[in-house]
């Protein structure tokens, strides 16, 4: 077991492990890390804490410092700077008449490096770009471009729901969503219904995954035909939350059909629909 801190160095951003070097942090806590970008101010997320070994990756490396009023003020500035940075950019692209849409900017701590996030339909040549940017800010420059996941995580903005973004309000890193989760929650596949402000399929998607994949155990699909008490028929409709599968039954072949309601425990699979 050893003792490690979780560090995040966005509002909503993935929790990085690093070693207390002896210290007793608190959530909230700003501390000086060093990670591969460089430099980096974070924010204490998960307090001391013994973890396995095996669960973390490989070296943790101890923090370089708690922060200190100096550091929180260049880390404020830094904030600043950014915004004019920008400015700057959006100027730049203009003159070089790229067709690229910035998104956001962040300067490391240590102002060893600047990071400028952009989307686009393709590829971009912005090696000019990155020659006007060096000329002004005199650091190295990076240019990342990104998925629209993270352009709406960066952005933010209002759900369907009323509320606030999940990726922006509190998912740290995304997680993998497919049209098969909207199946088996019976929902619309109609994209306007399930795709999210980013155009993509909606990350709440996942949330009820696993329990609509338990409840649809042992329940049939629509078109299956099974064994019912009042005889066999055909499934209509199945409601995977009140456990009701819907059929059109008949006691005796070439009566006609009658609707009935059943429960899992009532009915038998027959023969599968193909799909």
């Amino acid at each position: 077991m050893v003792t490690i801190i979780g560090v995040r160095f966005k509002k909503v951003g993935k929790i990085y492990y690093f070693g207390p070097k002896g210290e007793q942090l608190n959530v909230g806590d700003g501390v000086i890390v060093e990670t591969v970008r460089g430099i980096e101010y974070g924010k204490v997320v998960i307090p001391n804490r013994l973890m396995e070994e095996e669960k973390l990756v490989q070296p943790v490396k101890d923090i370089i410092r708690i922060a200190t009023k100096e550091d929180d003020d260049i880390y404020a500035s830094n904030k600043e700077k950014e915004k004019e940075a920008f400015d700057i950019c959006l100027e730049k692209i203009a003159k070089n008449g790229l067709d690229m849409k910035l998104i956001n900017v962040e300067f490391t701590f240590d102002v060893s490096k600047i990071i400028f996030y952009f989307t686009a339909d393709g590829r971009v040549d912005f090696r000019d770009l990155v020659k006007d940017l060096a000329a002004v800010f005199h650091t190295r420059i990076e240019l990342r471009q990104i998925g629209v996941r993270d352009e709406a995580k960066m952005l933010s903005g209002i759900g369907c729901c009323g509320r606030k973004l999940c990726c922006s309000a509190f998912l740290g890193e995304f997680q993998a969503v497919s049209i098969k989760m909207a199946k088996d929650q019976n929902l619309s596949l109609n994209p306007s219904k399930i795709s999210g402000n980013c155009g993509s399929l909606m990350c709440c998607l996942k949330y009820e995954d696993e329990t609509y994949k338990e409840l649809n155990k042992g329940m049939p699909k629509e078109g299956d035909i099974i064994s019912t008490p009042q005889g066999t028929g055909e499934v209509l409709s199945v409601n995977v939350l009140r456990g009701l599968i819907r059929a059109a039954v008949r006691e005796n072949p070439g009566d006609n059909a009658s609707v009935g309601y059943f429960t899992p425990d009532e009915i038998e699979i027959v023969r599968k629909k193909r799909y």
